[in-house]
This record gives C-alpha cells, structure tokens and sequence, in this order.
C-alpha cells in the first residue's frame, strides 16, 4: 500500500521553482507516513497549439488530473508574470473542473510558492492568484506561520502567504538558506496538516 503523498505542482523556466519544488518535497518527507511527488507541466505557445513530448526531457514528470485527484495536500509552484501565475500552470489549472464537480479536493491542504526577478517583483500577488482556483475547489489554503523566524529577518523571499525566491536579474541567483528553510518549512507544514485532516 502507498503512502498518501503532498503533490508538489510546479511551473519552472529558469530552473528556480523546480529548485525550491525540490526542498518542499524536503520538508514533506520530514514528516513520517507522507510522501512526496513532484511534477511538473508542459510550456504553452501564444501562436499555436504547442505539443510537448509525453515526457520531459528532464526533471519531473507533466501531472496527471489523477495527481491532482489523489493527493493528499498540494504545493503549487508558479514563477510570476505580471504579478499573476504563469499561463501553463493557469491552463492546467483552468483543466480541472472535473474535479470541482466531484469535490476531489475539498477539505485537502494546499500552499503556493513563487519566484521573481526582484523583490517587488509581484510574489505575494502570485501566491494569491495561485490560492484563488484552490479556494474555489474547496481546499485549504496555508501560508507560513511567523513561528519561523526566518520571515521576520529575511532580506530576501518569505512571506506569510508563502515560500518565494528573489531569482535576480538574469534569473539565476541560488536559493538563499533563509529561501531553502522556508521552502522546506512549508512543505513540512503542508505533510502535517494532510496527515492531521486525514485523520
């Protein structure tokens, strides 16, 4: 029997939210009878249907609606554009309706993570329209907790409503490790909420 998993989702095209997807499925598996499961999904093209290979490349696999139907708790992980998630994780989301009919994810725990080029770069908008479409499923919706001293003193990402990456300028800039405790912090709170509701 497989252990109930948090699903860390996420959209990367630097490199930086597939880095922080990686230590939030850190801090899931600090919490012991949860796994994690990271996936990923495929780019989108504003001039025609775009195509992508059944699997990437590298890095994680694209998710499945039965990721998103059988998880447990979801992370979701989108860089910033315009201060709004990134239109392919938008349009996998916008795929799920079937799962809103169902009820799939309600009562389930979820949180959002970000990167930007610049501190002000729109993080806190990001994790909020990444939080609306999960709210509208029924989910619940955690941030970070000020318990982590890191989101008082950081000069970097960290916020309350989520762990988040000041990627710099050319977008190549190394999670700091304020950024990679945070992101583990909130994979960990993710686990535990899962395994707290599903009891």
């Amino acid at each position: 029997m497989s252990l109930p998993y948090i699903l860390v989702l996420y959209y990367s095209r630097n490199g930086s939210l597939a880095n922080m997807a990686r230590e939030m499925a850190r801090g899931v598996e600090q919490v012991s009878g949860v796994e994690a499961r990271l996936r990923t999904v495929p780019a989108v093209s504003t001039v025609c249907e775009a195509t992508a290979a059944a699997v990437p490349e590298t890095g994680a696999v694209y998710a499945t609606e039965d990721d998103l139907r059988h998880c447990a708790g979801l992370l979701l992980g989108s860089p910033t554009r315009f201060g709004n998630m990134a239109a392919p994780m938008k349009y996998f989301i916008d795929s799920t309706s079937g799962l809103w009919l169902s009820g799939a994810l309600i009562d389930k725990p979820a949180g959002t993570f970000t990167s930007t080029s610049s501190l002000h770069g729109g993080q806190e908008t990001t994790l909020l329209s990444m939080a609306l479409p999960l709210l509208h499923q029924g989910m619940i919706w955690a941030g970070l907790p000020y318990s982590n001293p890191e989101l008082v003193a950081t000069q970097e990402g960290g916020t309350p409503y989520g762990a988040t990456h000041v990627a710099g300028a050319d977008s190549n800039s190394e999670l700091s490790q304020t950024e990679i405790k945070l992101c583990r912090a909130q994979g960990e709170r993710i686990a535990r909420l899962a395994k707290k509701l599903s009891d």
